[in-house]
Parts: structure tokens; C-alpha cells; sequence
């Protein structure tokens, strides 16, 4: 076989999973670099399984390890969590949050059959919707508003 024909396109590999925090302190940084190189290799985006509980629990249960992490993830990265998402983090007695990894991951593979060239862009989305508008995620009424912003029929998705 030829050398030549041993060469293939370069992948970034993304994993992410739209409730890490850590995930959300770094979507800038992953933004840059998927549009620096974008001309020079494809970003795939791997949504993860973080919280995938055989039954889901309330956000209770991870509330006051977040409500000390979410600072850590601000200082080092530079990102802000926003009040609404903080309210659910704060107030966890009274969210109805019931974190569960598979919606988001459902959501990037639909959107990646229609932008397969915008994923990391959309993973971001899916994270500020979450950690910054504070989305629930499990509703599929979270993505309502960025289906517009990427042509992508409601009926459809």
C-alpha cells in the first residue's frame, strides 16, 4: 500500500458530557481550537454517560459537592455558572431537577446528522442552556430554542 494512501484527515475527539462542569469551564477553550483548525481536521463530539442511574435521583444528592466545585471550575477557567443554574444547585430541596445524562447525548446525535461540521459548537450550546440558563435537560423543551438558531424542523427533532 501506498504511503500516501495511509494518511488519514486528523479528528479531534471531544468527549464531553453537557452536566460536567468542568466540561462547561473548558467549552471556550474547545470552541477556539475547533474553529482554529477546522480547516485542517474534523471535531467530533462523544457525548458521555456521566449520570446514567438506573432510576434517576434528585439533585439533592449532588448539590453540596457542586455547590463547592462550580467556584473552582469559575476561578480556573474563567467561566460563570449563572443564577438560574445556581438557584437549582442552592435550593436543592426545592428543584425538580433529575439529572440524567441520555436526553443531551440523544440531542448531540440527532443534531450531528444535521450539522455534522457544528457539534462542538452545539455541545457548548447544550451546556450554557444548562449551567448557565439553567435548562433542565431531561425536558426536551430545553432544546426548543436552538432548534431555530440551527434550521433543524421541531417536528423532527
Amino acid at each position: 500500500m501506498a504511503r500516501s494512501a495511509l494518511i488519514m484527515n486528523p479528528v479531534l475527539v471531544y468527549c464531553y458530557d453537557a452536566y460536567c462542569g468542568w466540561c462547561f469551564g473548558f467549552s471556550t477553550i474547545i470552541k477556539q481550537i475547533a474553529i482554529e483548525y477546522k480547516n485542517t481536521m474534523h471535531a467530533e463530539v462523544l457525548s458521555g454517560g456521566m449520570i446514567l442511574p438506573d432510576k434517576p435521583y434528585p439533585i439533592i444528592h449532588t448539590a453540596p459537592y457542586i455547590q463547592k466545585a462550580y467556584k473552582n471550575v469559575e476561578e480556573r477557567t474563567g467561566t460563570k455558572f449563572g443564577e438560574d443554574y445556581l438557584w437549582h444547585i442552592f435550593n436543592p430541596e426545592e428543584s425538580d431537577w433529575f439529572p440524567d445524562s441520555m436526553n443531551p447525548a440523544i440531542a448531540m446525535c440527532i443534531f450531528k446528522e444535521y450539522h455534522p461540521d457544528k457539534q462542538v459548537e452545539f455541545a457548548a450550546d447544550i451546556q450554557y442552556a444548562h449551567h448557565f440558563e439553567g435548562r433542565d435537560l431531561t425536558d426536551n423543551e430545553s432544546y426548543r430554542h436552538l432548534l431555530t438558531r440551527y434550521s433543524i424542523p421541531e417536528d423532527e427533532f
